[in-house]
């Protein structure tokens, strides 16, 4: 029996392998739209893409990184400025690729920009902080994809969601984990609405991998300059010790659980652009695989357990 089920996952995966092999053809008459194309996954993918034949746009929100892609990149590649929380920005790019697609629409886009400060645990944070990091990971995903789905539609295309292993499960406070969930349910929700007009809506959940999202540096002088900003009554109730382990912890342990090689996410972002059958979600890094993804189906009581027992203790009991 058991020899019999590991057969059968055998051919399962060889099964989908062999299904998921085929790409889509015309790749020079297809335009894919990226956002985030500064940094990290995005300007990878940028990269990865032109280099395969597609026509790429671009959105950069500074003038070096889209010097810089144009430098790496073929004259197929196109790069604009784009702003994801200006609804100005945000219409003058789509009109713009309205205009350079003309009939044949657009075949992908593909939304990856998003920040991951201010972060920290909730009751240290105000409306704001939470607004904030919305605008970006999930406004801007939302009104990105809004402001191009009727070029996605002609093409019957697709919209390709960023989103992470925290929108499934919640071991932070803070707006992250929050606008994550977000994108979950904007990416479920417009994948049946767009079902019948043949566009795929596809999901990559990465893990953690070494870029600004999870750079030590930048989280810890988000913690520390939240810190700082607290009322008295707060730190106390928190002890004087805390900020360090907090600091200490996303140093150490941060660090440990980030993976370096980005093209794990960036293949998968490039199945989900190319491939003839590409998969629902993508789950790339083997932590999201073997711990968060586990992790998120457990009871609440379990989940709860694992990830307070290894959070930072408070220092003053409340």
């Amino acid at each position: 029996m058991f020899l019999y089920l590991v057969a059968l996952v055998v051919f399962y995966y060889l099964y989908r392998w062999v299904k998921e092999i085929p790409r889509v053809p015309d790749k020079g008459n297809k335009y894919v739209y990226i956002t985030g194309c500064d940094t990290g996954f995005g300007n990878l993918l940028a990269r990865h893409l032109d280099k395969q034949g597609f026509r790429v746009i671009a959105g950069c929100y500074s003038e070096k990184g889209e010097e810089d892609l144009r430098k790496a990149c073929s004259e197929r590649l196109t790069t604009t400025h784009l702003d994801v929380v200006s609804k100005e920005s945000v219409a003058k790019v789509a009109t713009m690729i309205k205009d350079k697609v003309g009939e044949r629409g657009l075949w992908a886009v593909v939304n990856n920009a998003g920040v991951s400060v201010p972060s920290a645990p909730c009751d240290w944070l105000t409306i704001d902080d939470y607004t904030s990091m919305l605008n970006v990971n999930l406004n801007g995903v939302i009104a990105v994809t809004l402001s191009v789905l009727p070029l996605i539609k002609k093409a019957r295309g697709r919209v390709v969601n960023v989103a992470s292993v925290f929108g499934r499960i919640s071991p932070t406070g803070g707006p992250y984990t929050v606008s994550k969930y977000g994108v979950e349910a904007f990416n479920d929700s417009l994948r049946i609405n767009m079902h019948g007009f043949g566009v795929k809506v596809l999901c990559i959940e990465p893990g953690f991998f070494k870029t600004n999202v999870t750079n030590a540096d930048i989280i810890s002088k988000s913690v520390a300059s939240i810190w700082e900003k607290l009322p008295q009554d707060v730190k106390d109730d928190y002890g004087p010790h805390y900020l360090d382990q907090v600091i200490k912890q996303v140093r150490v342990e941060v660090a440990r659980m980030s993976d370096a090689d980005l093209m794990k996410v960036v293949n998968c972002m490039e199945h989900a652009v190319s491939a003839v059958r590409p998969r629902l979600r993508y789950s790339p890094g083997w932590d999201a695989k073997l711990f968060w993804l586990p992790l998120s189906y457990m009871p609440s009581w379990i989940s709860d357990y694992i990830m307070i027992s290894q959070s930072i203790p408070i220092a003053k009991p409340l």
